[in-house]
């Protein structure tokens, strides 16, 4: 199951969302715009939807700059536990940025990439710990023989 996770930069700074109501991570912080890739529609097409629909914000898809791929396992065994996500970058769009889904969304903050809060999702905060040394095109997480049983290191 694929999903596109957009990334908003501003200088040393990364904007987080405040989950809440999804059944998943709720009180974790996790990337503002971010989400399922639908029938017929591409990663980067995803991205540009998420950002519309979560934050109010028009992203250019010339802006959506691919940042890594993560083939990930949530640990269940069957299939549908295994994702594939795909990371982007994006430092420039029109509007500001601001909830438009407050029943998944309680909160929405800029952090400095080095003091993020101690709740974010795990492969996020993978990512995002990352995001100033650079990273691999491919990373993977999750996986039994991962490294403290969480990650296996790229």
């Amino acid at each position: 199951m694929p999903a596109s996770y957009l990334l908003f930069r501003r200088g040393g700074s990364v904007l987080l969302q405040l989950r809440q109501g999804t059944g998943y991570r709720d009180g974790y912080w996790a990337t503002a715009a971010a989400g399922h890739v639908e029938a017929g529609e591409s990663a980067v097409q995803a991205a540009v939807r998420e950002a519309r629909e979560e934050l109010g914000i028009e992203v250019a898809p010339g802006d959506v700059v691919p940042l890594t791929a993560m083939h990930r396992s949530n640990g269940g065994g069957r299939p549908v536990d295994e994702r594939v996500d795909f990371f982007f970058l994006c430092s420039a769009w029109q509007g500001e940025p601001r909830i438009q889904e407050p029943d998944k969304a309680a909160r929405l903050e800029w952090f400095s990439l080095d003091d993020l809060p101690d709740a974010v999702v795990p492969h996020e905060r993978y990512v995002l710990e990352r995001l100033r040394t650079g990273l691999p095109p491919i990373l993977a997480f999750g996986f039994a023989d991962a490294i403290g049983g969480e990650r296996l290191q790229p």
